[in-house]
C-alpha cells in the first residue's frame, strides 16, 4: 500500500510542477503579445530615412532573363 500511495504521490508532483510551468510559459506569451501590440511598426521613421524600394519597373523580359535574375539575385 505504501508504494501504491508514494506512486500517486510522485504523479500529483509531477502534475503540479507541470501545470505551474504550463501557467508561466501562457502567461508569459501573453506579456510578450500585449508589449509588441502596443509597438507602432509602421510610424513615419524620424530623421532623413529615405525610400528603399525601387518602384515598379514594367520592362519586357523573357522568363530565361527572370530565371537568370532569379538565380543570381534570389528575387
Amino acid at each position: 500500500m505504501s508504494s501504491f500511495v508514494r506512486v500517486v504521490y510522485d504523479t500529483v508532483k509531477v502534475f503540479i510542477l507541470f501545470t505551474g510551468c504550463t501557467l508561466l510559459f501562457y502567461y508569459g506569451i501573453l506579456w510578450i503579445n500585449q508589449e509588441y501590440e502596443q509597438y507602432h511598426r509602421y510610424d513615419e521613421p524620424d530623421g532623413g530615412a529615405l525610400k528603399v524600394s525601387g518602384g515598379a519597373h514594367h520592362e519586357e523580359t523573357t522568363w530565361f532573363e527572370r530565371l537568370l535574375y532569379y538565380y543570381q539575385n534570389g528575387e
